[in-house]
């Protein structure tokens, strides 16, 4: 299936769903696309880190990645996060995503826990590899996780000079000021300036530029009110906007993280259980109660799109 380019707007994270007992729930699974769908997603993003990917076995991720882009069935793009360590798998991964018809893949610098690094050096050659084995765009996301200081010189330089590398998640701090550098360096090369991180800095980031944000599944109707406008060339009704849904993102980022777009999608019986995999454990139930409040209190459709 074949999308205008380039991609702009809201492509959330989809949380990976599992029943009580850890297992994968792939009916629930496809629910949960669904309800992201008809919320106003404009693309979708799976096996990120917000989706769980670190406790996903090999044959997991392909099960999921399989489930979801055969349930889209091209409804929208999907972007599949292909990260790895090593070049050859992170390349035969990102090449099984498109040949299933990933629209893009989204993969982070090399890294493996906290002192495994490589240099600038390493780092293009790898997003070489990557690229030599896909045609479909390649997302760098920079993100505190990986430990890796990625210049804005040096993801230009990527950008102008690798072929597929086009669109970039920024999720650091001073966000809005890369993005903004980015943009002076690379020019028409960045075919992707996107914001991260939940949309905690999304104001700030769309206006140093940035065409598109992916967040978590939660909420995608919420963003779209901020998002739309702004793109339109409303930034009063996108401030608005930003002001009505900021403090339930800034409860997902800072209180429920990678678990709480599942909280309220089994609140709103969009699946069967909130359960993420061990060792990780759910928020308190304070905090979730806190989540389900705010979420009501703006009507995200995700509290009544399964009752």
């Amino acid at each position: 299936m074949s999308f205008k380019r380039p991609y702009r707007g809201v492509f959330p994270v989809a949380p990976t769903i599992f029943h009580a007992d850890g297992t994968l729930d792939l009916d629930g699974q496809r629910r949960c696309i669904d309800f992201m769908i008809d919320a106003g997603s404009q693309g979708l993003c799976i096996l990120a880190n917000f989706s769980e990917q670190f406790v996903l076995t090999d044959a997991e991720r392909e099960t999921v990645m399989d489930a979801v882009l055969d349930h889209v069935a091209g409804r929208v793009p999907v972007i599949v996060t292909t990260t790895h360590f090593a070049s050859h798998i992170c390349a035969e991964r990102s090449r099984k995503a498109q040949e299933r018809g990933a629209a893009m893949v989204m993969i982070m610098p090399p890294y493996h826990g906290a002192t495994f690094r490589v240099g600038e050096p390493a780092i293009e050659a790898f997003f070489r590899k990557v690229s030599a084995a896909i045609s479909i765009p390649i997302m760098i996301q920079d993100a505190p996780v990986a430990g890796t200081p990625l210049s804005p010189a040096f993801l230009a330089r990527l950008a102008r000079e690798v072929e597929n590398v086009s669109y970039f998640k920024i999720e650091v701090a001073q966000a809005a000021a890369k993005l903004r550098t980015i943009l002076e360096l690379g020019g028409s090369a960045i075919e992707g300036p996107w914001d991260g991180e939940e949309a905690i800095t999304l104001m700030a980031d769309l206006d140093a530029g940035a065409t598109g944000s992916m967040t978590g599944g939660g909420y995608p109707d919420g963003i779209r009110t901020i998002i739309d406008p702004y793109l339109a060339g409303d930034r009063e009704a996108a401030k608005k906007a930003y002001e009505r849904w900021l403090p339930l993102i800034n409860h997902e980022n800072r209180q429920c993280g990678l678990a709480a777009a599942k909280i309220l999608m089994k609140e709103g019986g969009v699946i069967g259980s909130a359960a993420v995999r061990h060792p990780l454990d759910l928020p308190h139930p304070a905090a979730q109660a806190g989540l389900i409040e705010i979420a009501r209190e703006r009507d995200a459709m995700v509290l009544r799109w399964g009752r």
